[in-house]
């Protein structure tokens, strides 16, 4: 087995992809938020359970130091705003150890911004002004995480149990071996949101689906509305997940807490704990002002705009493995 990269994107769509990002750029610049740039090997990493980073080592140190690649740039980014900086933005790469497929490369292009005093709801409008500007889409619809359970599965997600959610799978004939005996209610969801409902939303116009589960966003701020919810919302479009953002969550002890949830459950799940992120910490306690960010996914965003079916048609070089 071995590695190898070819081109699928053409000249044509390198142009096309060059203009998008021309135009994502303006679209930052009148509106007065500022292009960053931080590192992408750093030597702390996620502790998220359901991603893993890239991991390499320094051997200039007296010692190897581990060092991983960026899987987003938002720690770093949200150090910045700490330190007084207003709203800001990144294109950069970011890099995932996941498998490649119709959607994902490892390596791969995102846009992250945060915009100071902004909540969830607002910054989800710019996202959709960002889309329709990008995308020539529609005005983007929105649905709460729990009617959409309610309205595509008839479950309700914050009072459901996994007995019920293993049915649900069962009656669409989605239920894989490995789900009979799983008891993370959070899985569950996660699979029937993939497998049943994301191919039937946000066909015509962008879908948001926001106030996720608290245990489904460790980065946000919980919803002071509703405790079982937390101030999260991902968009989809054309079966594609372009978005994922946060009321970001400013309390230090607090993040620090789910991080250790996050390494519970890694350990429970015989992944190995990762160390937490003490630069970011530090920097929370120092105080990160109340804002809102969100990644988006641009080869993804690419893909539609050019009206293509698979990642490595927007990619200069995708990994392959032959």
């Amino acid at each position: 087995m071995y590695m190898t990269l070819n081109t699928h994107l053409t000249w044509q769509t390198a142009q096309q992809r060059a203009g998008i990002l021309q135009k994502i750029r303006h679209f930052f610049t009148i509106r007065n938020v500022v292009a960053v740039e931080t590192p992408l090997l750093t030597k702390n990493t996620i502790t998220d359970v359901y991603l893993e980073a890239f991991q390499s080592h320094y051997l200039a140190a007296e010692k190897p130091l581990p060092l991983y690649l960026q899987t987003s740039p938002e720690f770093a980014m949200k150090r910045l705003l700490t330190e007084g900086y207003g709203d800001i933005y990144q294109l950069c790469k970011a890099f995932r150890h996941e498998e490649a497929g119709r959607y994902h490369n490892p390596e791969f292009t995102i846009l992250e911004w945060y915009r100071l005093g902004f909540d969830h709801h607002q910054l989800m409008d710019e996202v959709d002004d960002l889309l329709q500007e990008i995308l020539g889409c529609v005005a983007a619809e929105r649905i709460s995480y729990q009617q959409l359970f309610i309205d595509y599965v008839d479950v309700d997600p914050l009072s459901t149990n996994c007995a019920e959610l293993i049915k649900v799978l069962t009656t669409h004939n989605k239920l894989s071996d490995w789900l009979v005996k799983e008891n993370d209610k959070d899985v569950l969801l996660q699979v029937i949101l993939a497998e049943i409902i994301e191919p039937q939303i946000g066909q015509e116009a962008p879908c948001f689906i926001y106030h996720f589960p608290s245990s489904q966003a460790s980065l946000a701020k919980i919803s002071p509305q509703d405790h079982r919810v937390a101030e999260r919302f991902e968009c989809y479009f054309k079966g594609i997940e372009l978005a994922n953002g946060f009321h970001e969550l400013t309390d230090a002890k607090l993040q620090r807490q789910r991080f250790f949830q996050d390494n519970q459950k890694r350990k429970e799940k015989g992944l190995a704990a990762k160390p937490l992120d003490e630069n970011f910490l530090s920097a929370l306690e120092k105080g990160l002002p109340d804002c809102a960010g969100v990644a988006v996914g641009i080869d993804r965003l690419i893909m539609l705009a050019c009206d293509k079916k698979h990642i490595s048609e927007v990619i200069t070089f995708p990994l392959k493995i032959s």
